[in-house]
């Protein structure tokens, strides 16, 4: 075994999802799994199949397609859970049951109401029954960060003797710092008498900004699983970043030399795809993946890249999928080049899909000038979020100004293969284009998000619009783009009610109590 390879294990279908507006249909998820096979990804946690029929479906279904990275599903220490979890990873090529059970004293006096021996109990039992069913476990002490060195060590021993492969150390609540979560690591190496029969995990939450140095501080000290989400997605203010944990392996094997399987070319286009499904915009200075992670404005930084580029920049933007292209497609652009285009930013699309975006493609052309690189990954990333869409926008057309009051809008939408139309107004043109929708799909989803951007410069840029609804303590992103902005808000509003209906099949799982 190479001590030095680091294990990435990618929770963006899991953790990820939970993130309060994100939300994945199945077919979304496999698209997901797809491309994190792709990229090398060695586990993938597909979800948590006893949350949901719809939950379970994804897990099974990703577990169908994927061959080359372990597929995982989480599970509560219940036989109940571990038996849902087993029977959806069934179909992998590589499967793996990952338990989980809380140890530290807030979370077993006032979450388990457990006493600490009940809980020691519980995970010799739950982490042996999960082990009859797969010989690849993991087990996670959730809260490990805040969990009582002494109890730990004794969980931790308890798991391994009772068959669990990797052993997880979350700091759950992102509380630790670089120094403290090492020493953690260091401590259960030094303490724990069969600590070698396992590898140890790192879960970091970014609730303090910390959790890609808290995870690099644990490699140091022989963690050799990182746990982490693409675009830092999940829970509160996230998970770690995996394209930051990768790319910083990978940028200071001079003081890290430790390496991973990941393809990091594949990384850009990952995040988009991630970004694109879930609706979450990368934030423009994100590291690794944001709009503005290999832009220079300053004068002086700008001449020291073109004299020489690591002047300034520290690792190559090729290396992470990011191709600066000096080919700017317009109307009379034909199928071959488009299609050169599209694998050039990193699509594989089918023969019918690629005419459908070089359909769509020549009608933008018609409207903008120049259509950049960004535009063409805006118009085929705003198709994969319809692909399955219940709701569909069929047609638009909205009256505003100054001697139109009040704004009004006439809607067509496609509901569940039917059409049908209103006219309605509001207080301005988005909000009679909302209303009209309200009409023909009546809900009582709140309204907490609407953001304008431009996918590119210029008057004749598409506008990217990313709406976020919430009805019920849930909450959705959906997103549009399109040259004309009350469209895009019109596509982006439908995509969040496509969400909405996936994300009202979801519940969360009580905590495991006694």
């Amino acid at each position: 075994m190479d001590t030095n390879r680091v294990i990435i294990f990618d929770t963006t279908l899991r953790d990820g999802e939970q993130s309060p507006g994100a939300s994945m249909n199945l077919e979304e998820k496999v698209r997901i799994a797809l491309a994190l096979e792709e990229m090398g990804v060695d586990v993938i946690e597909a979800g948590f199949p006893i949350a949901s029929n719809g939950d379970f479906e994804a897990v099974e279904a990703v577990a169908k397609v994927v061959k080359t990275s372990t597929i995982c599903g989480l599970a509560r220490a219940t036989k109940g859970d571990i038996d849902r979890c087993a029977e959806a990873i069934r179909p992998a090529a590589s499967g793996r049951i990952h338990t989980f059970l809380s140890t530290s004293p807030l979370h077993m006096k006032y979450k388990l109401q457990m006493e600490p021996e009940k809980v020691l109990e519980k995970v010799r039992e739950s982490v042996a029954y999960a082990r009859k069913l797969t010989d690849n476990v993991e087990w996670s002490a959730e809260d490990g960060s805040r969990t009582e060195h002494d109890f730990l060590c004794r969980c931790v021993e308890a798991a391994i003797d009772a068959g669990a492969t990797t052993i997880n150390i979350p700091d759950t609540v992102g509380y630790a710092i670089p120094e403290e979560y090492a020493a953690l690591i260091a401590m259960l190496f030094n303490r724990v008498p069969n600590m070698d029969k396992a590898i140890i995990s790192v879960h970091c939450h970014n609730d303090l900004g910390l959790a890609v140095a808290n995870s690099l501080a644990a490699v140091g000290k022989g963690a050799r699983q990182v746990e982490c989400t693409i675009n830092g997605l999940g829970e509160r203010a996230g998970n770690a970043a995996m394209e930051e944990i990768v790319m910083a392996l990978r940028t200071r094997p001079d003081l890290m030399p430790y390496r991973t399987g990941i393809k990091t070319e594949a990384i850009t286009r990952a995040s988009r795809l991630v970004s694109t499904i879930t609706g979450f915009v990368v934030q423009p200075n994100k590291a690794i993946v944001g709009k503005n992670a290999f832009a220079h404005e300053s004068g002086i930084h700008q001449d020291g890249v073109l004299k020489h580029a690591q002047t300034y920049e520290i690792m190559t933007p090729e290396s992470v999928g990011l191709h600066r292209s000096s080919l700017v497609m317009g109307k009379h652009s034909g199928r071959a080049a488009f299609k050169a285009k599209l694998k050039e930013l990193g699509y594989d699309l089918g023969d019918n899909a690629v005419e459908d975006a070089f359909n769509r493609f020549k009608d933008l052309a018609d409207r903008k000038k120049d259509v950049f690189d960004e535009d063409i990954v805006a118009l085929v990333d705003d198709a994969v979020v319809r692909g399955n869409d219940r709701v569909k926008l069929v047609s638009l057309e909205v009256l505003c100004g100054t001697k139109h009051q009040p704004p009004s809008a006439t809607l067509e939408l496609s509901i569940d293969g039917e059409t049908k139309g209103v006219h309605a107004t509001g207080d301005g043109p988005v909000d009679a284009t909302f209303n009209a929708i309200k009409a023909l799909f009546p809900h009582e989803a709140k309204l907490q998000l609407y953001q304008v951007s431009a996918v590119t410069q210029g008057t004749d840029a598409q506008a990217e619009v990313t709406v976020r609804l919430e009805e019920c303590g849930k909450s959705v992103n959906g997103q549009g783009a399109e040259t004309d902005t009350l469209v895009a808000s019109a596509k982006a509003y439908v995509n969040a009610l496509n969400k909405l209906l996936v994300k009202r099949e979801k519940s969360a799982p009580d905590a495991l109590s006694a």
